[in-house]
């Protein structure tokens, strides 16, 4: 008898140890500790599984891991934690054969588009309830901790009605970033510019090239924030309803005029190195002084951490420069969602999940292992200096650009997102006119709100 009931013990211990494994599918049966502090009652989910897919990004897998292994610790659920730097790959095929996932992490943006194209095949389960329901092992609701405007715009609300479909997660302000040490700010002899009139006057006082961007992909966050620049905020929402009047302005002209201006001003590599691939090499130049300005999310710095540098590299980042004088800047705040397919059979435990995922505990896991921050009311608080210089941007007089195109139908042989940023790639290399790209624009977005 002692010794089965040592062999059980290994046996429990192993599969304990097995808890949220890394890339791959992995599997735990961690119960719910007797005595802890989950939410009663406890184990009320003991026996049921949930598959969790998330995207690998710079902020790592451990932080996943974490959590899930705490939630598991909650409720005395099993969760099966599926990890890829390309999860649409590993994901996408499994779904299409009825093997759906309960809670999937993976961001609209980017080219692959796997959340919007179900979006438009309504294969998206209603998370509504989710805002009103208690963050689990807490006592206040999931949409009392959110901070507002996160949720109820474009992406969390892709209809356009009250109903959410993608809950908010991880967010960092976008902008240009920059190596303060060619700044007055960090010693150097440039001034950093406000208005895109003494952006480009740069040119005149360095040989640095003024611009380059990961991949032109980047350039959704950096052109939503150009957007309430020209025009405000209800020109801003009116474009993401692909409305043709704003789409055909003078305001959207100007906007255009920019667009061509940085095209000229452009590292020549960029587009070469443009990809998944060689997107580093791209971010590199910044911090090589071959490139003054890059638009992208505070993520980059985790990616660089251990890249070469110039002596006297420090980070800068700032919102996108104003149009004119005393005209608005915008900072775009860039979001990571995670949603339910229609698919699933165990919505009430993934929507249990998504609201831990709110917690204080998961909160502080995603923070300081991932060095991931939940759009939770207080979190900034928590932060590192460093990280505080980023998320305060808005503090500085920066407004926040939220939102993303509405879902429509799917229209075949659309690649929208290859209209509105790819094309960067073209008039880079000369392949095509900014005024093309402004024409193409036009007809993308006519073609897109017959289809809403």
């Amino acid at each position: 008898m002692k010794k089965i009931l040592a062999i059980v013990l290994v046996l429990a211990l192993a599969l304990s140890l097995a808890a949220c494994g890394g890339n791959g599918t992995t599997s735990s049966s961690t119960p719910a500790a007797s005595g802890s502090n989950a939410q009663e009652p406890a184990g009320e989910f003991a026996g049921q599984t949930l598959k969790v897919a998330a995207i690998e990004t710079a902020y790592g897998v451990e932080m996943w891991e974490q959590v899930c292994a705490k939630f598991e610790e909650k409720t005395g659920a099993t969760v099966e934690l599926t990890t890829d730097k390309n999860l649409e790959d590993v994901i996408d095929p499994q779904m299409k054969a009825g093997n759906f996932y309960d809670v999937i992490h993976l961001a609209t943006g980017r080219e692959k588009a796997l959340p919007e194209t179900m979006l438009k095949e309504n294969a998206l389960a209603d998370l509504s309830d989710i805002l009103t329901m208690n963050v689990y092992g807490e006592d206040v609701t999931v949409g009392e901790k959110i901070i507002p405007g996160f949720t109820g715009n474009t992406t969390t609300n892709p209809y356009g009605d009250e109903r959410v479909f993608m809950m908010p997660m991880f967010y960092s302000p976008c902008g240009l970033f920059y190596n303060k040490a060619n700044f007055t700010e960090g010693g150097g002899e440039l001034t950093l510019p406000t208005t895109w009139d003494e952006f480009f006057a740069l040119a005149d006082q360095t040989d640095i090239p003024l611009f380059t961007y990961p991949t032109a992909g980047y350039l959704d966050a950096f052109i939503y924030a150009m957007i309430p620049e020209v025009g405000g905020q209800e020109f801003f929402n009116k474009a993401l309803q692909y409305d043709a009047e704003v789409w055909s302005s003078e305001e959207t002209g100007k906007m255009f005029e920019v667009l061509g201006k940085l095209a000229e001003n452009t590292e020549k590599s960029t587009p070469s190195n443009g990809n998944n691939d060689n997107f580093q090499k791209n971010q590199q130049l910044v911090l090589d002084n071959g490139a003054l300005f890059m638009p992208n999310g505070n993520w980059v710095i985790g990616e660089m951490a251990d890249a070469p540098r110039a002596d006297g590299f420090e980070w800068g980042f700032m919102a996108l420069p104003a149009m004119e004088e005393g005209g608005d800047r915008y900072s775009y705040t860039f979001f990571e969602q995670c949603w339910v397919p229609a698919g699933s059979t165990n919505q009430d435990l993934a929507k249990a999940f998504i609201s831990y995922l709110y917690s204080d505990e998961a909160a502080e896991i995603f923070a300081t292992v991932g060095g991931a921050v939940q759009p939770i009311a207080g979190m900034t608080d928590k932060l590192s200096d460093d990280n505080k210089v980023y998320y305060s941007v808005y503090d500085n007089g920066a407004k926040a650009a939220i939102g993303t195109f509405a879902t429509t139908k799917p229209v075949e042989g659309m690649n929208f997102k290859q209209i509105f940023c790819f094309t960067m790639d073209s008039v880079v290399n000369g392949n095509k006119t900014v005024e093309q790209w402004w024409t193409d624009m036009q007809d993308a977005c006519a073609t897109m709100a017959a289809n809403m």
